[in-house]
């Protein structure tokens, strides 16, 4: 463990500092001179519970952009990150010196729960910049006392030559991308010149079969680190090597509750995150929907942590596709593509739209040079048993699906036309 007196503190204890900076924070904001926040906290006290505070969704904060629901002057912030944008403005994000403490460590406590050690080289191969992954990990591994290489996202040949050359213990990035290297790594015969132990691997959901992909095509731990930008970055919740399949979430900055999306009331099943920032300075949020599904986790962990344990994401409540009345959510496809032994790690999910009802494609690589008739009906049969929905399934030669080595793997696409939609141009 990073920081083991806090990581390990009885539940109780934590339960008692959780109310205790939850007041603290409602006091700061109820006094904050900002109009967002007087106005979301009209009529709250400062000793109100957890549950009679309003939720925080991500359009408020693109509704206020770039600065407006910042709780502290914009000359006390240090750095500013921002979402992707895909789907409109930016979300900007700001933080204090202590915003960035407490990100360092986090992040820190993350890369120990996946084996990292203060004497480790750790690689970090994602995106630097307004992206939180490429600093946030970075920081957290200079915590860490860790030797840290700022690689950065793309450049799938200069990665490996630095993984071989300056000996990595450690590699953060996507699951696609270090999935890819792994490709790379077996077609330039360097395979054995690479001595990783362990992986943090976030910024896009993935399976216990990618999981099962990437152990053994590099012989590493793989552990999930979880984090969204509007709440601080990677690091809010990590997944350890004694205990796979559930992540620990810091709950002594970030308290979680899963909630039913349609009822906003607790649930002991699937539901959605919802987190609250307990000590952030810059910009917390308040019941923040995340849209991430997922459920506690209960018993201890034999790691010794005591933070509460979640699932591994299902998937995403506006992520999640609905073909002719039938939810489904990319990280099922993955599960029996992936766990398939004749089948590669890179996969694409087409929605055709050219008919009156959405049929569904899947399509996939062989790992192995061989037929893939009897191959796609087999698949096709599986997907049908898991999704109860008809599927076509499309194989294809190792290299026949495009790679993308920068940001976060595309799986999804919609065919309108004639023209493949997987086809640039």
């Amino acid at each position: 463990m990073f920081q083991p007196e806090l990581e390990s503190r009885p539940p109780d204890e934590r339960a008692q500092l959780q109310r205790e900076r939850l007041r603290t924070l409602l006091g700061r904001l109820l006094r904050a001179p900002s109009h967002y926040w007087q106005q979301k906290l009209a009529g709250i006290e400062e000793d109100a519970a957890l549950a009679d505070l309003p939720f925080t969704r991500k359009v408020e904060l693109r509704d206020t952009y770039p600065f407006g629901s910042l709780a502290v002057p914009l000359e006390e912030t240090v750095r500013i990150h921002a979402s992707s944008g895909t789907r409109g403005r930016p979300t900007i994000v700001a933080y204090t010196a202590g915003d960035i403490d407490v990100f360092a460590d986090v992040c820190a406590r993350s890369i120990a729960c996946a084996g990292g050690k203060p004497e480790d080289v750790l690689q970090v191969a994602y995106g630097y910049g307004l992206f939180t992954g490429g600093l946030g990990l970075h920081y957290g591994g200079e915590r860490l006392g860790a030797t840290v290489i700022p690689a950065s996202g793309g450049n799938a040949g200069l990665q490996l030559q630095l993984l071989a050359d300056l000996g990595a213990d450690g590699l953060a990035s996507t699951p696609s991308f270090a999935l890819l290297l792994a490709e790379r790594a077996d077609a330039d015969g360097l395979r054995d010149s690479i001595r990783l132990r362990y992986g943090i691997f976030g910024a896009e959901p993935w399976s216990e079969a990618m999981r099962e992909k990437l152990e053994a095509a590099w012989g590493i731990d793989a552990c999930d680190v979880y984090g969204l930008s509007e709440v601080i970055g990677p690091g809010v919740a990590a997944e350890c090597r004694e205990g796979k399949g559930a992540l620990h979430v810091f709950d002594d900055h970030f308290l979680p509750e899963i909630l039913d999306p349609e009822s906003d009331e607790p649930t002991a099943g699937l539901g959605e995150l919802v987190l609250t920032t307990l000590t952030k300075e810059a910009l917390p949020v308040l019941r923040y929907r995340t849209g991430d599904v997922t459920r506690f986790v209960a018993g201890d962990c034999p790691c010794g942590r005591t933070h509460p344990r979640i699932a591994r994401f299902s998937g995403r409540v506006d992520d999640m596709l609905v073909v002719r009345g039938v939810n489904v959510f990319p990280s099922e496809i993955e599960e029996v593509l992936l766990e398939h032994p004749a089948l590669a790690g890179q996969y694409a999910i087409v929605l055709d739209r050219r008919g009156p009802l959405v049929e569904l494609e899947v399509r996939a690589e062989l790992a192995e040079p061989g037929e893939a008739a009897g191959l796609e009906r087999e698949l096709s049969d599986r997907l049908a048993e898991r999704l109860r929905l008809r599927t076509r399934v499309r194989v294809g030669p190792l290299g026949s699906l495009p790679r993308q080595d920068v940001g976060k793997a595309r799986r999804v696409f919609e065919q309108l036309d004639e023209r493949d939609p997987l086809v640039a141009g």
